[in-house]
């Protein structure tokens, strides 16, 4: 009797359209050309306090990567298990050099710039104590401070991309990073002109294109 043949469980995302955590996982997915389910996680109405969710990401956080019987969450976590079990389009570079560089590039983005941005750690308290120009002026301090650093590390190295001709990691991080500095911050690029010249070159980039917050199925008409 033949074997009747079991299809792969299609991957599953849980994310939020403008998170920029979850945008640098819809990159990668995408780069390696794994297909996924999108399941939006509502942050704007606290979705991600949800018991059922909770039961996937004890954090509640975005974005949850559901593989099976394996659950990932956290970014960084879910970008180094994709490179792992699926190798197509290798994001981290053989070279120790330049692979530090690319980690060291994806450091920066998720534990000096993006926590001091995020909903529901800096942002909500400044929010609470006041007003929206204060507000604006926090994020845009420490999106100033990071963008300073990493305009610094990379000008002398960067090629096509951040870290040479091939997209990898270090690419995957700043995108999501520089578009919210871009479009929701408004953050001058014109005193960061590699980071700015990186983004001209994502945006033509079919992969980067599909990962855009605003055109992601949960993203709010006219956003």
């Amino acid at each position: 009797m033949a074997l009747e043949s079991i299809e792969p469980q299609k991957l599953k995302l849980y994310n939020y359209w403008r998170s920029s955590c979850s945008q640098r996982v819809r990159i990668a997915l995408n780069l390696k050309g794994l297909d996924y389910e999108y399941k939006a996680v509502d942050l704007s109405k606290d979705e991600q306090f949800d018991p059922e969710y909770e039961k996937l990401n004890p954090v509640k956080y975005v974005p949850t990567l559901v593989d099976g019987e394996v659950i990932v969450a956290d970014s960084f976590a879910i970008i180094l298990y994709l490179e792992e079990k699926y190798p197509q389009h290798p994001l981290l570079p053989k070279d120790l050099k330049k692979k530090a560089l690319n980690i060291q590039i994806a450091s920066i983005v998720t534990s000096t710039i993006q926590p001091r941005q995020n909903l529901p750690v800096d942002i909500d308290f400044i929010e609470g104590r006041f007003d929206l120009d204060k507000k604006l002026l926090w994020a845009q301090h420490y999106l100033n401070k990071g963008f300073t650093a990493l305009e610094k590390l990379i000008k002398d190295c960067a090629g096509k991309y951040a870290t040479g001709d091939e997209i990898q990691m270090a690419d995957v991080f700043l995108e999501p990073q520089i578009h919210a500095g871009i479009s929701r911050f408004e953050i001058d690029m014109s005193k960061f002109p590699t980071l700015a010249r990186l983004h001209e070159a994502y945006m033509k980039i079919t992969e980067f294109q599909a990962a855009v917050p605003e055109i992601q199925q949960d993203a709010p008409t006219g956003s």
